[in-house]
């Protein structure tokens, strides 16, 4: 039985930018292993698969190589497509139910808000070999769980980073600096680790990046740019323990997948 796969593009008002991700919306659970193999035969940062449960659905995400606990631009392509393709009103707040808890997303002219729990970084060393294996120097370094947070003095040396991605020895790491243009803050991220060398627009690092810039700026609402190759722009609010970020998304692709 054939079973339809979408390729959306998050964060972005025009295809072929933004973070590309895949959305198999199911009827049903579907086996933990045949998920794997297909975010492996999709080969984007992150597939999400999803079904209805109860008020709402489940969602689940992979990237080629592993299983993530939380991810935005598939969570908005998510939202993007049930909300688009008429599973769910537009004036009705989506319910996804994941191994981070509860999420939601409601679409609020023509852009679709995620709330996410915020991730709170504490002070860190970085590990033997990062800043090396990314050719910058260190103005802050925080963590949280497995991925590092990293500030760099300028915006310039944000877009300009070339990392030796076999070197890096962390599973995800975030760069990132006070805009010098009409943004907040820039970032990009890495990480290799789990099959990404480098993510275009990353939603879950922006659940860090709000509360950092938050305690930076003295301010709790940013327009954020992720300056990857393809770039991503999103608004970002922070309240409490929760992080609103809202974004665009656009369809690209619908296939069959046969097996």
């Amino acid at each position: 039985m054939s079973q339809q796969i979408v390729q959306i593009d998050s964060f972005t008002d025009k295809p072929f930018a933004g973070n590309p991700a895949g959305v198999c919306l199911m009827t049903k659970a579907a086996d933990e292993n045949w998920m794997q193999q297909v975010a492996a035969e999709m080969n984007l940062s992150e597939t999400a698969f999803l079904y209805p449960h109860g008020e709402g659905y489940n969602l689940r995400w992979f990237t080629p190589a592993a299983e993530v606990k939380l991810c935005g631009h598939a969570t908005l392509a998510s939202a993007h497509l049930l909300y688009q393709d008429g599973h769910v009103p537009r004036d009705r707040t989506i319910s996804f139910f994941t191994k981070s808890g509860e999420l939601k997303a409601r679409f609020d002219n023509g852009w679709i808000e995620l709330d996410f729990p915020a991730r709170q970084l504490v002070p860190a060393t970085p590990p033997d070999g990062l800043l090396q294996a990314l050719g910058i120097r260190a103005s802050n370094v925080c963590k949280h769980e497995s991925f590092y947070l990293i500030e760099v003095e300028s915006e310039d040396v944000v877009r300009a980073l070339a990392p030796d991605f076999g070197q890096l020895p962390v599973r995800g790491v975030i760069v990132t600096s006070k805009s010098s243009g009409s943004y907040d803050f820039v970032s990009r991220y890495f990480a290799p680790a789990v099959g990404v060398n480098e993510d275009p627009v990353t939603g879950s690092a922006h659940c860090a990046l709000g509360p950092y810039w938050q305690g930076k700026l003295g301010k709790s609402s940013f327009l954020a740019y992720q300056a990857s190759k393809r770039g991503g722009v999103m608004k970002v609010r922070v309240e409490r323990d929760r992080v609103f970020m809202s974004g665009q998304a656009v369809t690209v692709l619908r296939c069959e997948l046969q097996s």
